[in-house]
């Protein structure tokens, strides 16, 4: 069985009591691509397709942990069987990186026996946001505040939490002999950072100390929720154009210059909006609200 070995003086573990049933969940992302899995270093894979974020999980000598859902149980329950192919072993726990439900609202595809594992802050997201009875009785039963770490069998993780970044609960869930870490959200390769500032404490700032945070890890490779492995030159190069970004933002707000008029120097325009959805701010509009507004 998976020990846990240490958790930090600020960590704390939420037992809750539950049966799972049968409850809502997000539709199904149109047009998303067949499931995939991916071996990437020992035993831990990576599983793209099926839903819009990627997922992952470690294969130990008894049992299996888990990075995150699929966007939908349906997405999940199929990693769940591509995972039943290639070893007999349960899985027994779920390990959260942020509480965003691309990434958690295929929960109840996992067997009811996981335990799930979230940051404090992931946590309480989570309890406001899971109403439905099915959902609830996946709420993580264990929270931390800092760091925690596991033993998975053969394998030591590190979850690793270094503060707000894309939202005010993500973690690192970081593999140190096979320097591979899951990092959910706070990579986007490709395009922008989405920060969750307003709901949920994200910020640029915090953004780039997670950032080098990562970079002090003996990691090589970091999977993130929606694109391809990044490397450490990559996570360096998303530092430098934030930061470039900031200073940007920080000329014109010295200047006395209105957001809207930050965009059109910037060039940043708005994306269109799909049915149903809200428009997310742009890293530059994130980057003036906390330039300007006061807490």
């Amino acid at each position: 069985m998976t020990r846990i070995a240490r958790i930090s003086a600020l960590a704390f573990g939420l037992v809750l009591s539950a049966t799972p049933a049968a409850g809502a969940a997000p539709a199904p992302a149109p047009n998303a691509p067949p499931l995939a899995v991916h071996k990437i270093r020992g035993g831990i894979y990576e599983v793209t397709g099926g839903a819009i974020d990627n997922t992952g999980f470690y294969v130990g000598a008894r049992e299996v942990l888990c990075i995150d859902a699929k966007m939908t149980p349906e997405a999940t329950r199929e990693m769940v069987a591509q995972i039943k192919k290639l070893t007999p072993n349960p899985i027994t726990f779920v390990a959260l990186t942020h509480s965003d439900m691309d990434h958690v609202g295929g929960l109840t595809g996992y067997p009811q026996s996981v335990r799930v594992i979230a940051h404090a802050n992931a946590r309480r997201d989570l309890d406001q946001a899971f109403t439905d009875p099915a959902q609830r009785a996946y709420l993580p039963t264990l929270a931390f505040t800092d760091e925690l770490d596991l033993h998975a069998d053969d394998a030591t993780v590190r979850l690793l939490y270094f503060g707000p970044a894309h939202t005010n609960g993500d973690v690192v869930v970081y593999f140190p002999a096979e320097k591979v870490a899951f990092v959910g959200d706070l990579v986007f390769l490709g395009r922008d950072p989405l920060i969750h500032r307003e709901k949920k404490g994200g910020a640029s700032v915090g953004l780039v100390k997670v950032l080098r945070s990562m970079l002090q890890l003996d990691a090589d490779t970091f999977l993130n929720g929606h694109a391809q492995a990044a490397t450490r030159a990559d996570v360096q190069a998303l530092i430098a154009k934030i930061e470039d970004t900031q200073a940007k933002v920080k000329a014109l707000v010295a200047r006395h210059k209105t957001v809207a008029e930050v965009k059109v120097a910037l060039k940043v325009e708005d994306q269109p909006v799909l049915p149903g959805s809200h428009r997310w701010p742009s890293l530059v509009e994130v980057v003036y609200a906390e330039l300007t507004e006061k807490r």
